[in-house]
């Protein structure tokens, strides 16, 4: 009996795995029967239409009909309505019923020709105008005895003294200036005429060589009737403006050229964006442009463009702009932050447009000089060019005006641009669908290179669920240009 038991045993292990693997066998032809037809219910849903011949479906399961709007029995999306008669609709078309158009809320508009507005925002700081910020330097070689401004921050007028120096150089200059002047009093009548104009010219001379040395002609007029040198040059600030820096101190032995103070006239300044590479269409030379600060929240400042950088950087995609600022009553300080806002009215071609500038002629070099003939500017003196030499469209008139659709008209896949329009004279609503060519955008609007004519119907909302249903019909759409086969199980009825 003891050498028969572990035979029977296994005999009955080998009958039960025989047993698992029919069981096995036979569930998993079950599940590959039931994934491969949609169940009874939902045969059901796929195959119900209204009447009239429309009927609700999901985007996401095609395979689910219903007559009536509602929620997917799936993944409990938004049913979309779709209609079974479309024989009368070419490939890249589709058609609703009015009821249909309604719950999809599609809105439509024409495309047309006007002139938009592109706002090109940016942000920056501000900065001084190196145009008015000056240096006060050694005329000539010497010893600090005294500077007059004793830290930076203060504010000074043009013509204020600003530092005393001792000057060896000085001194020998005022020597020969007095030794021309016993030299012209010594001229007497009977003098060649030769003689005479060699020490005219010699103390014309001297007196010329202590103005380049810095000394004013009331300076050297006192010299001259004292008879007396000075030991000291009186350095004076050749602007009005704020002591930005302090390079000496008292005692400081300086050569000539060596910096001494820096002022900056901050009454005009200078405001320095960043410029998207994107937005460079739209920026031109002598734009007014507002700013705002966090000093002042609320309050626009404006300016005028008067540079842009010719070159790119080419790290941040960026480009600097920089604007010329009225700054009076001093409000604005520099190294502020600024968000900045650009208005350029778009014609054909993403062109800025002035028409303000119709027949101006404008500085190059200072926007805000513009004369209405030629000539030059008042500031520079450099020749003033015409606005359309700078980029500028200053004609007004609708030839000039763009072809554009709102921005939510078309559906962009990065490659491609797909809107649609709809299609005239026709018993239901009937939509198209068709790849256009995008210009740059402006504002709310796109510019239409190609693609589109005037006066064409484009949907604007909505746009999305059109191209699902034809999705569905695996007709050509925003995501399938050519159109595909559905997969098998996920067909459901045509519509």
């Amino acid at each position: 009996m003891e050498t028969k038991r572990p035979i029977t045993v296994r005999v009955s292990q080998i009958t039960k795995l025989i047993i698992l693997v029919v069981l096995a066998f036979i569930a998993g032809y079950l599940v590959r029967s039931l994934s491969q037809r949609p169940s009874a219910a939902v045969q059901n849903m796929s195959q119900q239409t209204n009447a009239e011949g429309q009927a609700w479906t999901c985007s996401m399961h095609p395979q689910i009909r219903q007559p009536k709007p509602g929620k997917c029995p799936i993944c409990f999306m938004d049913l979309i309505s779709v209609t079974t008669e479309h024989a009368d609709v070419g490939t890249r078309q589709i058609s609703f019923s009015k009821e249909a158009i309604k719950l999809m809320e599609v809105e439509t508009t024409p495309v047309e020709r006007k002139f938009v507005t592109a706002e090109i925002r940016m942000v920056g700081k501000i900065d001084y105008d190196e145009t008015q910020v000056k240096h006060i330097t050694a005329w000539v070689p010497g010893r600090i005895d005294r500077l007059f401004v004793d830290f930076t921050g203060i504010t000074v007028a043009k013509g204020d003294h600003m530092v005393e120096l001792y000057s060896p150089e000085l001194l020998s200059a005022q020597a020969e200036l007095l030794q021309a002047l016993k030299a012209v009093e010594g001229i007497k009548s009977e003098t060649s005429e030769l003689v005479k104009r060699t020490i005219l010219a010699m103390l014309e001379a001297s007196r010329e060589k202590l103005r380049l040395l810095g000394l004013t002609k009331e300076q050297i007029g006192k010299i001259e009737a004292s008879g007396v040198p000075v030991t000291h040059l009186i350095i004076y600030s050749p602007i009005g403006g704020i002591v930005i820096n302090k390079h000496a101190t008292e005692g400081m032995y300086v050569q000539t050229g060596t910096p001494i103070y820096t002022v900056a006239d901050l009454s005009h300044l200078w405001v320095k964006m960043d410029a998207y590479e994107s937005d460079l269409p739209w920026i031109r030379y002598g734009q007014e442009t507002e700013f705002t600060t966090e000093a002042y929240p609320g309050e626009l400042f404006k300016g005028k463009i008067s540079f842009i950088d010719p070159v790119l950087n080419d790290k941040t995609r960026t480009i600097k702009v920089r604007v010329d600022v009225d700054n009076s009553d001093g409000r604005l300080k520099p190294e502020m932050f600024i968000k900045a806002v650009v208005r350029a009215k778009v014609a054909q071609g993403g062109r800025a447009m002035a028409p303000e500038l119709a027949g101006k002629w404008i500085c190059p070099m200072h926007p805000s000089v513009i004369k209405s003939g030629r000539g030059i500017c008042d500031i520079c003196g450099m020749n003033l060019v015409t606005p359309e030499s700078l980029g500028y469209v200053t004609a007004d008139v609708p030839k000039e005006a763009p072809l554009v659709i709102p921005a939510s008209a078309p559906l962009i896949t990065g490659t491609r641009a797909v809107v649609y329009v709809q299609v005239p004279e026709t018993e239901k609503p009937t939509y198209q669908g068709r790849q256009i060519v995008l210009g740059p955008r402006a504002g709310d609007y796109y510019i239409v290179d190609s693609g589109l004519t005037e006066g064409e119907i484009v949907v604007t909302n909505g746009n999305f669920k059109i191209d699902s249903a034809l999705q569905i019909q695996a007709k050509p759409s925003m995501m399938s240009p050519e159109g595909h086969e559905m997969p098998a199980g996920h067909q459901g009825h045509n519509h």
